[in-house]
């Protein structure tokens, strides 16, 4: 069985914000062993250059509604001011679109696509803002440094905890090479109890994505059901 929670509408975001900043991290002179605020620092530094990027992922949930541990794969587009697209492919397809304006959730299984408005920039929270084009890591996050299992000698790992409690997530871990502090793993948990690790490869930043690329066309035949509809 795969994961169909209302957890992908709201979590998203999330994700894209933190991604957003660590897309495309500094290559040369990293300090042997940097203090937490030094990595936010770069991070911050580092999202003003990213204007869009595509990888692969691997996305491993466990707990939360379900109580069980379930792995799925796919594709990632994103481009700033808040467009992206999550395509998953295995075990069961799935799509998020955002166009900035509106997102789109389909699952082809349930012939439905439910569509929300992306939130105003000027009444987002922390992790909208940032995928609005916006905010300020350091000022938003309280950032530490994480000991968790599985971590590499050669990784560190960065919590950020946010200055405001959310609705979408309690905190975020990202865990990055200690020597080119390219990004590894982005592990997060949600309002339900669920953990999710998000493993990144194939990374390239800055490809010249063009808008269409993040235009959602409804397939013929599915119900399509609004947030004000479900109210």
């Amino acid at each position: 069985m795969a994961l169909r929670q209302p957890w992908y509408r709201s979590f998203m975001p999330a994700v894209i914000a933190l991604f957003l900043l660590l897309s495309s991290l500094p290559r040369s002179g990293p300090q042997a062993n940097p203090s937490a605020a030094d990595l936010a620092r770069d991070l911050q530094r580092r999202y003003e250059q990213i204007r869009d990027f595509s990888a692969d992922f691997e996305h491993v949930y466990e707990g939360g509604v379900l109580g069980k541990k379930i792995t799925e794969r796919g594709t990632l587009l994103v481009k700033k001011p808040g467009m992206m697209r999550w395509v998953y492919t295995s075990p069961e397809k799935k799509e998020f679109v955002s166009d900035g304006r509106a997102l789109y959730s389909y699952i082809p299984e349930d012939r439905q696509v439910v569509v929300s408005q992306v939130t105003p920039a000027d009444e987002a929270s922390s992790p909208a803002l940032f995928l609005a084009g916006k905010g300020n890591i350091l000022r938003d996050f309280t950032p530490s440094l994480a000991a968790i299992s599985a971590l590499a000698s050669t990784e560190v790992a960065l919590r950020l905890v946010p200055s405001r409690p959310q609705r979408e997530y309690d905190w975020i871990v990202l865990v990055v090479d200690r020597a080119s502090l390219q990004i590894r793993r982005l592990v997060t948990a949600d309002a339900q109890g669920g953990t999710s690790t998000f493993v990144f490869t194939r990374m390239r930043e800055n490809l010249g994505l063009p808008d269409k690329d993040f235009v959602f066309k409804v397939p013929r035949g599915v119900d399509v059901i609004t947030d004000s509809m479900k109210r």
